[in-house]
């Protein structure tokens, strides 16, 4: 890469126009050698008496500056590493901020990270409307803290309270919000960016207006307050209790930005104020929740250059697909598709099943527009890519149809089948079940090379993962085209064979059902959640999981399971009584937890311990058992899915898929990287315990009892 067309100067007239286009590059991104060639732009312009003023502009497509090199981040291991670049992005930033002449950031695309503390280093910003500009600092989700003054500039310019909401969720704000905090000066058509960025340049010339070092004014008596001596340490106490109920103490970087903060917001000694946000970046840049983020987003970025098979094929072009199947789920898969440029046709047997498909679809972008994230005319320009209909019509021309109706293997192959005969030869039918095997279900499609599984996850316009599975006869395209048109809608993908639950399924089960014979052994509803949610770091304990996912699904997957892979899934002698009980779990409103009319949870249902024949709960079990009893069964699973059945190809898909598919904590890195952290060895010598005590559904499976022999790891 050629540092000096990658970042060079364009005199226009007595404006200096640093354009920034990484040579080789699909983002700019801010690495050792081009911070230096910055560095050598800047202190040439800044010998350079002809210059008035300086733009800086990107000339990527929808690309300002992306950030920090996440490479060199990562290849750091020692907190000098860390200091000496932190150091060199504050002398090359505080450049920025003294030149003698005003800087002005023109930003269109993605600006985050150290391009947005770049702008912020800059006395007046320019942003563009489009909705490709996202303006942000999302280095806690990185496990660090901004570490090129935003700690420190962004509170200044937009006051405590914004500058907490974007840095303690690594937040990134559209351009018409960023200009509602005082984030950016102005927000104009992208057209006119560039023109506008160097009208506001000759203006500033031509009045004589110099530098401008731009500080929070709060307007109303309630921002008076919060940014008052009175009111900090209230707004702080507030943003600490927010990051910790979030949390639970497992991510650092939220607590330590808010420390740093905290004690350099209204700091006038710039350089004190540096010091103490580069010790904090340091002090989280070297941990091992910082190494697993960061790893965890490598392997999200490799999802983006792959095709899902490893031959040479190409996915087939997608323009338009169908939706067999309305309702909550289909209304779901025709929004992602919809929102993200897709045509869609929906069809389905009856009217009123339309009906909830759209209102679905609708009620989401309903959500976004009240949040002011979509306009009025982007909501009604989304939804009608979506048609439907009670027949065919259209199918002819539609390049993937996804299925999604009831789980029935005979009704499925049959309207596959049908379906086929509709839609033009080359055409993908993708299913969507999450239980029953896509092999079989392909015999009723007269070319099952065609035939793919596609198992989105509920809720689809939440839920990242899509599992694309392939058949005993599917080709490399279908697989090929079904991996694009996921990532086309927004979702990570992850290739898996065809098998008893996939690969989320197959792991979460034992998982689920190892909760039930927890409640057996006396554990209540609450200690067991607290202690996965608080404990190991899982967005929801298992019984909260069961009652999302419905207590009839669970029990006839359960039963699907125990019938597929036998004594390793072990049903639970309360597992029948559920039926009678009536309970589904949040959908009527009775599980293991109640709820009210709008589905909020009114804290446990005491009922269930008598209607399950169970005694009061007794506790009695440490912690640390009820822990391991469900994830390392887990991970015995998973060494059989991965290294004897290879239902997928590395632990990085498993680690993905359980990440994006159940919240698995990110800061552990996933499923398999935690079980190395905690060693084979032990976990198979904890599995032959429990087996012992409780069963041979603990026995450590094949695969696992070898690594434990030299306690292997699964990297």
């Amino acid at each position: 890469m050629s540092v000096q067309e990658s970042l060079k100067i364009v005199p226009q007239g007595n404006v200096a126009v640093i354009e920034w286009d990484l040579v080789g590059e699909k983002v700019n991104k801010m690495s050792s050698p081009i911070m230096a060639r910055f560095k050598e732009l800047l202190q040439e312009i800044q010998g350079d008496s002809r210059y008035g003023a300086v733009v800086l502009i990107s000339r990527k497509a929808n690309i300002f500056i992306a950030g920090a090199d996440i490479d060199e981040i990562k290849s750091m291991k020692k907190a000098d590493d860390f200091r000496k670049a932190v150091q060199a992005g504050h002398e090359i930033f505080n450049l920025v901020e003294d030149l003698k002449i005003p800087v002005i950031a023109a930003i269109h695309g993605a600006c985050l990270g150290g391009g947005c503390e770049l702008a912020l280093a800059c006395d007046y910003r320019v942003a563009s409307e489009d909705p490709a500009t996202k303006i942000g600092l999302p280095e806690v989700k990185l496990g660090i803290i901004p570490g090129f003054g935003g700690c420190v500039r962004l509170p200044r310019v937009v006051g405590l309270e914004a500058a907490l909401d974007i840095i303690l969720a690594g937040k990134a704000v559209a351009a018409r919000k960023a200009a509602k905090i005082g984030l950016v000066d102005k927000v104009v058509h992208p057209s006119i960016l560039e023109e506008q960025a160097l009208e506001l340049a000759r203006s500033l010339i031509a009045e004589g207006k110099g530098k401008r070092r731009k500080s929070y004014k709060p307007a109303s008596p309630v921002d008076k307050f919060k940014d008052s001596f009175i009111g900090r340490p209230i707004v702080f106490k507030m943003a600490g209790a927010a990051v910790f109920k979030q949390t639970h103490g497992h991510y650092p970087a939220p607590p330590k930005a808010l420390e740093v903060i905290r004690r350099t917001y209204g700091m006038g000694d710039r350089a004190a104020a540096l010091a103490i946000e580069a010790d904090g970046f340091c002090e989280v840049a070297v941990t091992d929740v910082s190494r697993h983020l960061i790893n965890v987003f490598f392997m999200t970025e490799a999802v983006k250059k792959k095709t899902g098979v490893a031959s040479g094929v190409k996915p087939l072009p997608i323009r338009a697909i169908g939706v067999l199947g309305a309702g909550t789920m289909g209304g779901g898969i025709a929004y992602v598709a919809a929102d993200k440029g897709v045509e869609v046709r929906m069809k389905d047997i009856s009217n009123d099943a339309l009906a909830k498909g759209f209102e679905h679809a609708r009620s989401i972008w309903d959500k976004l527009l009240k949040k002011r994230r979509i306009s009025q005319h982007e909501l009604t320009q989304r939804m009608n890519r979506v048609t439907g209909g009670l027949d065919y019509a259209g199918f002819g021309q539609l390049d993937v149809v996804i299925e999604a109706i009831v789980e029935d293997m005979k009704i499925k192959q049959r309207v596959i089948g049908e379906t086929a005969s509709k839609c033009k030869p080359d055409c993908i039918i993708a299913t969507n079940t999450s239980s029953l095997s896509v092999s079989e279900m392909g015999k009723g499609h007269p070319n099952p090379e065609n035939f793919v599984g596609m198992h989105f996850f509920n809720p689809v316009d939440k839920m990242p993962l899509v599992e694309v599975i392939r058949g005993a006869r599917t080709s490399d395209v279908a697989v090929a085209t079904i991996f694009e048109l996921s990532k086309k809608m927004g979702k990570v993908p992850v290739v898996v064979k065809d098998g008893p639950g996939f690969i989320v399924n197959r792991l979460l089960v034992p998982y689920l059902l190892e909760a039930m014979f927890l409640l057996e052994d006396g554990m209540s509803i609450e200690t067991v959640d607290k202690a996965y949610v608080e404990g190991v770091g899982m967005p929801m304990g298992p019984f909260r999981l069961i009652d999302e996912v419905g207590l009839d699904v669970c029990v006839k997957v359960a039963k699907i399971f125990h019938e597929s892979l036998g004594a390793r899934i072990e049903l639970p002698p309360a597992l029948d009584k559920f039926g009678a009980a009536g309970r589904l779990g949040k959908k009527n409103g009775k599980g293991f937890y109640k709820y009210d009319e709008r589905g909020k949870s009114q804290g446990v249902d005491e009922s269930i311990y008598g209607e399950l024949g169970l005694g009061s709960p007794t506790d009695k079990l440490k912690t640390s058992e009820v822990v391991e009893r469900g994830i390392f069964t887990m991970i015995n699973e998973a060494s059989l899915a991965l290294i004897e059945e290879r239902v997928v190809e590395t632990p990085e898909e498993v680690d993905l898929a359980m990440i994006m598919g159940t919240g698995f904590p990110p800061f552990r890195g996933g499923l398999l990287r935690y079980a190395d952290s905690v060693g084979t060895k032990n976990i198979a010598d904890t599995l032959e315990r429990y087996a012992i005590q409780y069963g041979v559904r603990f026995k450590p499976s094949k695969p696992l009892a070898n690594m434990a022999k030299t306690d292997r790891k699964f990297y």
